[in-house]
């Protein structure tokens, strides 16, 4: 299905001229001297579920920071959605940060947090119809039941629901996560991720992941983007999450061929 799914977006889009979700070509960052990726290329068409995966300081975040807009390359260029990504419209793209910079004591309910990933401040209050939106928000990711909870009564795995409900509150095509299993548990996770493939399997959302988590991306994941500084690979996941990828990206491997088919 996952294969399936992949093809026939290509497939569309040769037919339709709609441009890919994400098209990277030959991208290169610096900071300083520093370099921190060089020479990356993918492109990812719409519908995917795609996992970026390497070690930390390897360049996740900043490509996520790139197709957002807030780092520009140094060579090499990235579209999303057929635009510049300084160009697009903010509607179409959700976001989940890894560091949630979020006073917990603020007096706020789920639901507020929810709108605020539509209205991009805090609301001063909340119509019959936002609340409807909100709350198709909150039970796309099994979390409709908090909508009424104070912000401090959250578990971490809550919170991170409801920061994916805000994401996805304003119907975006493009969803951008950056380690969203960050604070829960094995459990919490696994469900996290349930919920995710589901949905964008509902909606053909476009879905990039950066995760440390190599099952998850296994398992999950259509496509994986390996990262080192450069890319080490990008494929199907059982085509690059191998012994030797892991190696030339992490320097060792562990117990990743036990994990990936457990």
């Amino acid at each position: 299905m996952t294969c399936f799914r992949t093809v026939h977006a290509f497939i569309f889009r040769l037919v339709t001229s709609v441009p890919p979700s994400v098209a990277v070509s030959d991208l290169s960052v610096q900071f300083g001297d520093h370099s921190v990726l060089e020479g990356i290329t993918f492109t990812v068409e719409d519908g995917s579920f795609v996992a970026v995966v390497g070690p930390n300081g390897g360049g996740k975040t900043t490509l996520l920071r790139v197709l957002l807009g807030l780092v520009g390359p140094d060579a090499g260029r990235a579209t999303v959605l057929g635009h510049s990504p300084s160009e697009i419209d903010p509607d179409l793209i959700g976001y989940v940060p890894q560091v949630k910079r979020l006073d917990r004591t603020f007096p706020a309910r789920a639901i507020d947090l929810v709108m605020t990933g539509v209205h991009q401040r805090w609301p001063f209050r909340i119509s019959t119809e936002e609340r409807t939106q909100a709350l198709d928000a909150l039970r796309r990711v099994g979390a409709e039941e908090l909508a009424d909870r104070s912000l401090d009564g959250l578990s971490g795995g809550e919170l991170q629901r409801i920061y994916l409900a805000r994401s996805l509150a304003r119907e975006p095509r493009l969803i951008l996560l950056d380690e969203p299993a960050t604070g829960i548990d094995v459990a919490g996770a696994a469900d996290l991720y349930d919920v995710l493939e589901a949905d964008q399997g509902e909606r053909d959302t476009t879905i990039i992941m950066v995760t440390h988590d190599w099952n998850a991306a296994y398992h999950h994941a259509d496509l994986v983007l390996l990262l080192d500084g450069r890319q080490v690979g990008f494929g199907p996941p059982d085509e690059v999450l191998t012994d030797a990828g892991l190696r030339e990206a992490f320097g060792h491997t562990g117990h990743a061929h036990a994990m990936l088919m457990g």
